[in-house]
């Protein structure tokens, strides 16, 4: 695996939600998001599957993003039975290097259950308290209704829409917004 010589692989966690651990990667974590990666469902709107060493790789840039920034993709794990559910987190998107980008992925089984937004909830919360961040955007395709749905829950509101290029292929994009005041008038609802 390219790289992972120089890479922590500790599982520090650095966010804990009511049901949810979030933390850096573990080496044991790998083959299972690297599973996640490869299922052709969860990753119909992300460009497709990827193999393990592009899988491995995401993995290996999230944890030195959160070791530089305190922010990266990062696990998600079940605090009740210590189940990898998948990332999530806040990065760096080559569309909109203005920004910051919360992302989330989770394993088929894991979805319908709330963890996504929990996850991303608290993400925000520490982009926002803690980052210091003055807003955060999500980006996902238009037909991807599971994470705009989430996006919403979070009172991330829509922001425009464009035509964006990944690799050889181009798809369009909705894009959401949620800046820290936005995020503070909806803590005092």
């Amino acid at each position: 695996m390219a790289g992972s010589d120089s890479v922590d692989w500790t599982g520090d966690v650095l966010i804990t939600t009511p049901r949810l651990l979030l933390r850096t990667f573990r080496l044991d974590d790998l083959p299972a998001y690297a599973a996640l990666n490869a299922d052709p469902e969860v990753t119909q709107y992300l460009g497709g599957a990827l193999s393990r060493t592009e899988s491995d790789g995401i993995a290996a840039w999230a944890q030195q993003l959160c070791r530089a920034e305190g922010i990266g993709l990062l696990a998600v794990e079940r605090r009740a039975d210590g189940a990898f559910l998948g990332m999530c987190g806040l990065h760096h998107l080559c569309w909109y290097p203005d920004d910051i980008e919360l992302g989330f992925r989770l394993g088929r089984e894991h979805w319908g259950h709330g963890y996504a937004t929990e996850a991303a909830g608290a993400w925000l919360a520490h982009g926002f308290t803690t980052v210091g961040l003055p807003r955060v955007i999500s980006v996902t395709d238009v037909l991807n209704a599971r994470s705009i749905a989430v996006m919403r829950r979070l009172g991330m509101v829509h922001d425009h829409e464009a035509d964006l290029e990944e690799g050889v292929d181009t798809f369009r994009a909705v894009v959401h917004a949620i800046t820290i005041e936005q995020w503070r008038d909806r803590r005092r609802e």
